[in-house]
């Protein structure tokens, strides 16, 4: 089983398998918060909250504009993991020609590796904070918990890999010149 589905160009060396799985852990890590949020806002009891509570978080506690903030926060995560990929596939290369003004262009790969290196920082900072900030910082620690809770934390948890995965990825990010990156340096000593 391989998890390139693209080959590389001849004369070009593939990233590492390990790089690539960590890129497959960040696009995937964002996918059980996603399914936890529809699933809340459609009405599925999922322990921590019922979804009366949390439309009464809207103006008019509106169905519509829960579901659309849902789905929209669930739209910018899911991209913004997927395009971790990009530095390991050659679909990461060149912007896509339908995007106006850069469809076509070579994507700058250090600008590239910059913006998911940062994201990578923002993101661990963020989940870790939050995840752990809000369990020791609890008025009293209650050790009883409900399958609720444990639905919520399994939902959320794997976010706390979407950070160091993605660092992980962006650190073995070939140094090659700019514009370029696994698909476009040819392998040494092959020319």
């Amino acid at each position: 089983m391989t998890t390139n589905s693209t080959p590389p160009a001849p004369g070009v060396l593939p990233p590492p398998l390990w790089a690539v799985r960590a890129a497959h852990v960040v696009a995937w890590s964002t996918v059980p918060s996603g399914v936890w949020r529809i699933a809340l806002v459609l009405g599925v009891p999922v322990g921590v909250m019922e979804r009366e509570e949390f439309l009464a978080g809207f103006p008019d506690h509106s169905a519509l504009i829960a579901t659309a903030y849902v789905l929209l926060i669930g739209a910018v995560v899911e991209t913004a993991s997927y395009l971790t990929l990009g530095l390991v596939r050659p679909w990461g290369e060149v912007v896509p020609r339908w995007v106006p003004l850069l469809g076509g262009r070579p994507v700058h790969h250090r600008l590239a590796v910059l913006a998911a290196s940062l994201g990578a920082l923002a993101v661990t900072v963020l989940w870790w904070v939050l995840f752990f900030g809000g369990l020791l910082t609890a008025p009293s620690p209650d050790f009883g918990i409900s399958a609720g809770e444990v639905l919520f934390v399994a939902s959320y948890a794997p976010l706390l890999l979407w950070g160091p995965a993605a660092g992980g990825g962006d650190l073995v990010v070939p140094p090659t010149a700019p514009g370029t990156g696994w698909g476009r340096g040819p392998k040494k000593g092959r020319e």
